[in-house]
């Protein structure tokens, strides 16, 4: 096939690439008498349980536009990882797919490397459901000292509205917990979370009047970048400059770095880590 033809029909290319590169005896289909490598056509299409025809047009470029679901059914027929599902839906439909909600354990050691270089920088990273799974020291010092806390009450959430020392420290308790409720909702959405999340918010309905009247607003808002004033009870009033990350591959994840807004909430910061 000519170049010139290829490039008119890039889903094609990519499903032909991606099945002659699978092997077929992982798959239980015999190796004999194949004149390709791969899996044939009609193999893809028995795994993906699809016509064996609308596969091959698929394949040629004709039938037109696929459904999300066949896409999704020959992505786990081609055992696709999430950034070629995501291909696969940028070509067939020229949108990437729902987002599939991981569960999130913990963060790789580069990752964590890179929290506990940022010395004088609280720092994060905080699933879809505002569970905290890593931080540095100089989150634990000015923040909350999470490895003090057994897991499920490492949640930003529960912090903020359920411990008085969290809620003591906000110069601005109110307008903080609007906007944790509203940019939570939103990352919860945005991660595909939504309904995960149902535990969480009854139990924090039941725990807490002011949580429910804001979640009943149901505001929504970016983490973005933006300024943090607290109060802490030994180094006194700390100003941050706070800006929220994406983790490529991940969004299910974010990390949060707050800088020191001056030399001297540099100084406070650095006086609780010595």
């Amino acid at each position: 096939m000519s170049t010139s033809v290829a490039s008119d029909n890039p889903l094609g290319m990519y499903l032909r690439d991606r099945r002659t590169k699978l092997d077929p005896a992982a798959f239980g289909f015999s190796g004999a008498r194949r004149r390709t490598p791969g899996l044939r056509r009609e193999e893809v299409a028995q795994r993906a349980n699809i016509s064996a025809t609308w596969y091959t047009w698929l394949e040629q470029g004709r039938g037109g536009a696929p459904s999300a679901e066949v896409l999704d059914r020959i992505s786990r027929a081609l055992m696709l990882t999430d950034v070629e599902r995501e291909h696969l839906f940028l070509l067939g439909l020229g949108r990437p797919p729902e987002v599939r909600y991981q569960t999130a354990e913990g963060v790789t050691p580069r990752l964590q490397r890179v929290l506990d270089a940022l010395e004088l920088s609280p720092a994060l990273v905080k699933t879809a459901t505002w569970d905290v799974i890593a931080w540095n020291r100089a989150a634990a010092a000015v923040l909350t000292d999470y490895g003090s806390l057994p897991p499920e009450e490492r949640n930003i959430l529960r912090l903020i509205f359920c411990d008085a020392r969290v809620r003591a420290a906000q110069f601005d308790w109110d307008s903080v917990a609007r906007f944790v409720v509203a940019a939570f909702r939103a990352d919860a959405a945005r991660a595909g979370a939504a309904a995960r999340v149902g535990a969480l918010v009854d139990e924090l309905c039941r725990l807490s009047p002011e949580f429910e009247a804001m979640w009943r607003d149901n505001d929504v808002r970016n983490y973005g970048e933006g300024v943090k004033r607290l109060r802490h009870p030994i180094a006194g009033p700390i100003a941050f400059e706070y800006s929220a990350f994406a983790i490529d591959g991940r969004p299910d994840l974010g990390m949060v770095v707050y800088n020191p807004a001056t030399a001297a909430d540099a100084s406070r910061v650095r006086s609780l880590l010595t």
